[in-house]
């Protein structure tokens, strides 16, 4: 973790000087960067992530440092760059994209869409797919029923809107889990909360999906 006072945007990263006086130089993926250019000269908070960087052929190794707008970013990176081919810095590069689209790409099998991410190719897209589809869900499902974090963070969500994006984010988690397909998860959840009467708690949203499925 970096606290500091964000001082400028670059093209790959960003210059955060702490209260120490120091001024660092973090990498971050692209999308975060977008986010970040109104924000020079604010507070900031980064979840950071230290690397190693061979560089001259690998004769010299350089420590450096990647940061993340949340913890779940920073952890879906580290998922990331288990993959064959993807390097820290190419992942960062990719990430043009929200964590929870990149995610929701490789569980749905889209190549098509990962493709379009820099530095991604075919046969690289079907490795990240081969290598991380399943493991990404709880990823996936934030992107889909995100809306309680983002109004948490901001202030502008209320309580009710809060619990179903968060029962939503569970149930689905636990469908997906189960082998269901999260397109046709995510139809029935959203059907189900549209209903007058609002499920008690995730459990008994699941029961109402299956109730559904069946055809009752």
């Amino acid at each position: 973790m970096i606290v500091g006072q964000l001082e400028c945007v670059q093209d790959n990263g960003v210059l955060v000087r702490t209260d120490g006086g120091l001024t660092y130089e973090v990498f971050m993926p692209v999308y975060a960067l977008a986010r970040l250019g109104s924000a020079v000269g604010s507070p900031i908070e980064l979840h950071t992530l230290d690397f190693i960087e061979g560089q001259a052929q690998g004769t010299t190794m350089s420590p450096r440092l990647a940061g993340f707008l949340t913890r779940k970013d920073r952890q879906f990176f580290e998922l990331f760059t288990t993959c064959k081919g993807i390097g820290n810095r190419r992942a960062l590069r990719a990430m043009t994209l929200e964590t929870g689209q990149i995610a929701a790409a490789i569980s749905d099998r889209d190549a098509a869409l990962l493709q379009s991410l820099p530095e991604i190719g075919k046969r690289t897209a079907e490795t990240i797919i081969a290598t991380l589809r399943g493991k990404v869900d709880n990823f996936a499902s934030e992107a889909a029923y995100g809306g309680s974090r983002r109004g948490e963070a901001d202030g502008t969500g209320d309580a009710a809107s809060g619990g179903s994006s968060a029962m939503a984010r569970e149930a689905l988690e636990v469908l997906l889990s189960l082998g269901e397909t999260r397109a046709q998860c995510i139809g029935w959840i959203d059907e189900v909360l549209r209903q007058e009467e609002q499920p008690a708690d995730t459990q008994a949203l699941i029961a109402r999906v299956y109730g559904m499925k069946a055809g009752g």
